[in-house]
């Protein structure tokens, strides 16, 4: 963890004191079936730029959000020498943000100076960002545009009267609300394309657990190697056992691995946690309380890792440390572009919700289902912003031009969530706990020999 970032953990501190008491007022005496909150949301006291605290009136249907441009997805170009400088700045960035959004949204915040301050703070950095990619390419030009914020008011009751109320009635602190839950009955039906005659039908499953073994931290090895708690939220692991943020290809290819046909291969998403009141172990840990992610963490009651096929051709092997992240933890405040949420409900799965958490009926498991991108641009195993050097298919199964089709994965987690009472995807505390920000990682640890069986599995139409 850089300096900066550790100071901004300290300076969130009591903060976050203030939102935990808050959570533990809201949930005691409720059992989890039908919660009423102390104060509508960790926004209801913002006031928007300009005005005086006497000015602003709480508003108990919208809560407050900081939204600014994502400064990692608009990377092209990060020579090797200028990486661990980039993803410090991009952990600073993200703490950043979150200590302001903290400032605004408390009693009394002043959106205005806050914004203000964040602008220059965000400023600074990203120009060690670029002056660490210039001493090595092209100066980046569009980066110092990118530090300006907003302040944005966003809805927490639904326009549809009565949705979501058997789980929650009024909006947790700092997120999830009403909003965020709808009867997966109602969702829309999914079809998938038909496979057609030139098609890979086949799928090959690793069996990896369900994070028996305890693996849990708040790195992201992906997006920010080399920085602790890079994630500000808690992820759950399955496959190679060794995986955190100082992780490198090779100590990812001499660890061990929870998977039993021998993949080492590291897959990790954030956790889910059950609103019910109880107090967690993680209550003043780094991505659990410390940043905003409140209530016991939820542990899946099964993990299914599974490649599959191309409606439209054979798949080609994917490169060993191929590094993919499917969905966007910003998405509630960048926008659906990168967002690839899906949940359900066991028996309802051809019904998927992708800014809603599914409400089950009785006797039914929540679903996420993260589906990865299955086209790869044949040269690298990363870009700078970890996203360009891998597409989805279009909506005939078809990879864009100038790229392959890979087997696909997709990570299939299950939960037994007790009836009416709430759970939240761990998320960035700006991101208000949304279901859109779910995300998913993975890097392919395969041996060679692995990959290769699973690729004759796809094509060859069996199931392995």
């Amino acid at each position: 963890m850089t300096p900066t970032t550790r100071q901004g953990h300290k300076r969130r501190t009591s903060t976050k004191i203030r939102v935990l008491l808050a959570v533990a007022a809201l949930l005691l005496g409720g059992g989890g079936t039908a919660l009423v909150a102390a104060h509508a949301s960790a926004g209801g006291s913002h006031r928007p730029a300009g005005t005086s605290s006497a000015d602003h009136t709480a508003d108990p249907a919208t809560a407050m959000t900081i939204a600014c441009p994502d400064v990692g997805d608009r990377l092209r170009d990060v020579p090797d020498p200028a990486r661990q400088q980039v993803s410090a700045g991009l952990a600073e960035l993200d703490a950043q943000v979150a200590q302001a959004y903290e400032q605004a949204s408390a009693p009394g915040g002043d959106s205005g100076a806050v914004l203000g301050e964040l602008k220059q703070r965000r400023s600074t950095t990203i120009g060690r960002m670029a002056d660490a990619i210039a001493e090595r390419s092209t100066r980046p030009s569009d980066l110092p545009g990118l530090s300006g914020c907003t302040a944005r008011q966003v809805r927490t009751a639904d326009a549809r009267a009565g949705s979501g109320t058997a789980v929650l009635t009024r909006a947790m602190p700092g997120g999830p609300s009403p909003s965020d839950f709808a009867d997966i009955r109602t969702a829309p039906t999914k079809q998938n394309p038909a496979v057609g005659s030139g098609g890979s039908a086949g799928t090959f499953t690793s069996s990896c657990g369900r994070n028996e073994n305890g693996h849990f931290n708040s790195d992201n090895v992906i997006v920010t190697p080399g920085v602790s708690n890079g994630a500000h939220h808690t992820h759950d692991y399955v496959g190679n056992v060794s995986t955190n943020a100082f992780s490198s290809n090779a100590s990812l290819a001499a660890a061990g691995t929870t998977c039993t046909n021998g993949d080492l291969s590291t897959h990790y998403w954030p956790v889910l946690r059950l609103l019910d009141g109880k107090a967690a172990p993680d209550a003043h840990a780094p991505g659990g309380g410390h940043d905003g992610n409140m209530g016991e963490v939820l542990r899946p009651s099964s993990v299914t890792i599974q490649f599959r096929g191309s409606p439209v051709s054979k798949v080609s092997a994917m490169p060993r440390f191929l590094r993919v992240i499917t969905g966007d933890a910003k998405a509630f405040t960048s926008g659906p572009g990168n967002a690839n949420a899906s949940w359900s409900c066991t028996g309802f799965e051809n019904r998927q919700l992708k800014d809603k958490y599914p409400i089950c009926p009785g006797g039914s498991d929540v679903v996420r289902t993260l589906a990865f991108q299955s086209c790869w641009d044949g040269r690298s195993v990363d870009s700078a912003n970890h996203r360009t050097h891998v597409a989805f298919a279009g909506a005939d199964g078809s990879c864009p031009r100038g790229f392959r089709a890979v087997p696909q994965l997709v990570q299939r987690i299950t939960y037994a969530v007790p009836a009416g009472t709430p759970f939240a995807v761990d998320s960035f505390p700006e991101q208000l706990h949304k279901p859109v920000t779910d995300h998913g990682d993975f890097i392919n640890v395969m041996p060679d020999a692995l990959m290769a069986k699973a690729v004759s599995c796809v094509n060859g139409g069996r199931r392995c």
